[in-house]
């Protein structure tokens, strides 16, 4: 690279990468294959509209690279083509999910997804995203005691509110989602049921975590957490007399973006190959049991952590410890940081603090597994943990 100012900045982030532990969710560390795709001549082709209906010339190629990775995320999931339609185009999550509601729920209806401070995403409906201005969200949480969703709780709030889309997702639950009973839930009140699957959908493809296909109208899935792939995201929808895959493509071509990001599809394409290989079904095990050991040893340390536990890649760690007296999660998060642990402060179900300065603290262990981290090395990672927080 001539811009000497950029490579040692690219440099100087690769050498970050490597020397930290890497404890974020919501990130992971992509093959050199996925990387190659991503730096490839195809960031030079402009081809707005589908296979074989572009604006453009020059496709014959760029056809084949979405319509594989449109194949090979049907049969990822275990789905057939005549049942689902997938769009690969969605640039990342957060424009999937909203071209989902732009394409399928009238302006100024009803959202009903997870609250922000009890694990929902932004894009659930949440006031200062665009999807909390154009639509109204109908919020639901976790059971305060158990901090665990209560489904017929939901369902009250369902039958009163009646929604035009159930949101059943998380960014920070920790816990399986029961998607047969949100599908009952969303057939109670006449609801589309939308499953944002973007922190579990690796977990789903290996067979390690519940699939949502047999009870969702559409899925959205980011590429790069637990699927170990792009910045990047991907939109399920099934196929019946609705058309709701025919509405959520016109969202998002035109009506939300430009021509599709082709290197990008094309990574896509190399990830979803990757996570339908055997080894990829014992890498998604692993990180569930690293999750929870480190769950189990912090938890012996003296920390509490939200749930009792997890069933997934990420643990919600209190910090605060319920306003006992402790370190809130900002400074948790910093300490970590000067220690070489890089998590993400996070609020907790019955938040009392600032979001900027919440009570508690996310950790997930997709990254390190990749990075072949195993059951004891999840214990070693607790014990420092605790030590840099409690100051020792």
């Amino acid at each position: 690279m001539k811009d000497i100012q950029i490579k040692k900045l690219i440099e100087q982030e690769k050498k970050r990468q490597k020397s930290v532990v890497n404890l974020i969710a919501s990130e992971n560390y992509v093959s050199k294959d996925v990387l190659e795709a991503l730096g490839s001549e195809l960031t030079n082709k402009y081809a707005e509209g589908y296979s074989g209906k572009r604006y453009y010339g020059g496709n014959e190629v760029v056809d084949k690279i979405e319509s594989l990775a449109i194949e090979r995320a049907l049969k990822l999931f275990d789905l057939s083509a005549e049942k689902w339609h997938v769009n690969v185009q969605p640039l990342s999550g957060s424009p999937a999910n909203l071209a989902v509601y732009v394409g399928l729920v009238p302006q100024g209806g009803k959202i009903m997804g997870m609250s922000l401070d009890n694990g929902g995403h932004l894009t659930h409906g949440h006031k200062v995203s665009a999807t909390g201005k154009f639509w109204a969200q109908i919020p639901f949480g976790v059971d305060m005691k158990t901090e665990v969703i209560d489904y017929e709780e939901i369902k009250k709030i369902a039958l009163n509110a009646k929604p035009d889309i159930i949101v059943a997702g998380f960014t920070a639950y920790p816990r399986t989602v029961d998607f047969k009973k949100f599908r009952e839930i969303a057939d109670a009140v006449g609801a589309l049921l939308m499953v944002d699957m973007s922190h579990f959908a690796g977990l789903v493809a290996g067979k390690a975590y519940p699939s949502p296909f047999e009870y969702a109208d559409v899925v959205t899935t980011t590429v790069h957490k637990t699927l170990r792939g792009p910045r990047s995201a991907m939109i399920f929808a099934k196929n019946d007399a609705r058309e709701l895959g025919k509405k959520i493509d016109k969202a998002v071509f035109p009506g939300l973006q430009g021509g599709p990001h082709l290197n990008q599809v094309a990574a896509v394409a190399v990830a979803l190959k990757e996570a339908a290989q055997p080894s990829f079904k014992k890498y998604a095990k692993q990180v569930i049991k690293n999750a929870q050991v480190l769950a189990t040893t912090l938890q012996k340390l003296g920390w509490r952590i939200v749930s009792g536990g997890t069933d997934s890649h990420l643990i919600l760690m209190d910090t605060w410890m319920q306003g006992i007296g402790g370190i809130s999660g900002k400074e948790a998060s910093d300490l970590l940081e000067k220690a070489g642990i890089i998590v993400n402060k996070n609020t907790i179900p019955g938040e009392t603090r600032s979001p900027m300065d919440p009570s508690g603290i996310r950790l997930g262990t997709a990254a390190e597994t990749t990075r072949g981290k195993k059951e004891k090395d999840m214990v070693k990672i607790a014990e420092k943990i605790d030590k840099v927080l409690r100051k020792k």
